[in-house]
């Protein structure tokens, strides 16, 4: 599966010029300051994996560069997100879990 939701979109930009700012040699390097597996920068760089907010803020506090910056690098130029249906509800409470836990010691 590719990604291809946003024509501009290209993560290998941004990849490369962290490469550059933080003087690495390879993908491996850049997972290792990152802390994650090299199959994640793998993924993104053939646009199989989006940047995600976890990966953007460990790649703010590893660079200093500010998370608008980072997402111009990559042409994420959107100034608004949208939320699933399913984010920000409260998960349904089942009543025989609450009065379960009621009585647990």
């Amino acid at each position: 599966m590719v990604i291809a939701s946003q024509e501009n979109y290209n993560p290998n930009h941004l990849l490369n010029t962290l490469l550059s700012k933080l003087k690495l040699k390879n993908d491996a390097a850049l997972s290792r300051l990152l802390e994650v597996a090299p199959p994640v920068i793998s993924k993104v760089r053939h646009h199989r994996l989006p940047v995600g907010a976890s990966l953007l803020i460990r790649m703010h506090e590893v660079s200093g560069m500010s998370i608008r910056d980072l997402r111009d690098l990559m042409g994420d130029r959107r100034t608004k997100y949208r939320l699933s249906d399913a984010q920000g509800r409260p998960k349904p409470v089942n009543k025989n879990d609450a009065v379960e836990s009621s009585y647990s010691f």
